[in-house]
C-alpha cells in the first residue's frame, strides 16, 4: 500500500488522486501501525521548516518513519518541503531535520544583477544525473516548483536531478531508499505522474 503520511503540513489529498488516476492504490495515513505497513511512503510538506519539524514530532510518528525507511528500507520519498526535512536543518530556522540525508538547506541568494526572484515560483527543466531512478524513460522533465531554500549535499552522488536557476540548484536526492524532489510532482502534469510512477516501480529495486 502507497502511504502518505499525514501531519497535518501539505496537501496529501492531491498525492493520493494523481497516484490514483495513474493506476495505484493510495492512502492517507496518520497512523504509525499504517506507515510500518507501507510498501511506500510519502513526506510532503509546505510552509516553514521549524513549525513542519515540529508538527512531525507532535504528531509522534518519527519512530515508525525511522523503522520503515531505515531498518526496512521501505522507499520514501519528501516532497517540496518534505525533502528538506530530511536534511540534517535549514537556514530558515534552528531545529534539526531528520538527518536521513547528509545535507542541509540555505536560502536562494541570487546576484541582485541576474533580477531573478525569490521564491523562485514557476516551472523549470531539469536535469538528472544517469542514474536518477525517479527519472528514468521519460526523456526531458520539467516540473513546477515554490520555494526559497535549496538543498546542499554533502556528497554528489546524492544528487539526482538540478535546474538551473542562479547555479545549479538541486531539485531532488536519492540516497539509498530515501528520495526527495523540490518540485511538486501533484501540479506538474504529465512529468508528476511519471515521476510518481518511476517511485512506484523503480525506488524499491
Amino acid at each position: 500500500m502507497i502511504t502518505i503520511v499525514d501531519y497535518g503540513v501539505g496537501n496529501p489529498g492531491a498525492l493520493v488522486n494523481m497516484l490514483e488516476f495513474i493506476g495505484y492504490e493510495a492512502r492517507i495515513t496518520n497512523q504509525p501501525s499504517a506507515i510500518l505497513e507501507a510498501s511506500h511512503l510519502l513526506l510532503p510538506g509546505v510552509g516553514a521548516f521549524d513549525a513542519a519539524m515540529q508538527r512531525l514530532r507532535d504528531s509522534n510518528l518519527i519512530p515508525a518513519l525511522e523503522s520503515a525507511a531505515l531498518v526496512r528500507k521501505t522507499p520514501l520519498l519528501g516532497v517540496c518541503l518534505g525533502m528538506q526535512l530530511l536534511g540534517r536543518g535549514s537556514e530558515e530556522g534552528s531545529s534539526a531535520g531528520l538527518g536521513w540525508v547528509p545535507a542541509a538547506s540555505v536560502r536562494m541568494r541570487p546576484d541582485s544583477a541576474l533580477k531573478l526572484k525569490v521564491p523562485f515560483m514557476g516551472w523549470a527543466d531539469i536535469e538528472a544525473m544517469p542514474n536518477a531512478k525517479l527519472f528514468a524513460g521519460e526523456g526531458q522533465f520539467r516540473f513546477y516548483f515554490t520555494h526559497s531554500y535549496r538543498m546542499e549535499c554533502d556528497h554528489a552522488g546524492d544528487v539526482a536531478a538540478t535546474y538551473q536557476f542562479d547555479q545549479p540548484v538541486v531539485c531532488s536526492v536519492q540516497h539509498d531508499n530515501i528520495y526527495g524532489v523540490q518540485f511538486h510532482p501533484e501540479k506538474s502534469h504529465r512529468f508528476g505522474m511519471a515521476l510518481l510512477r518511476n517511485f512506484v516501480e523503480r525506488a524499491a529495486g
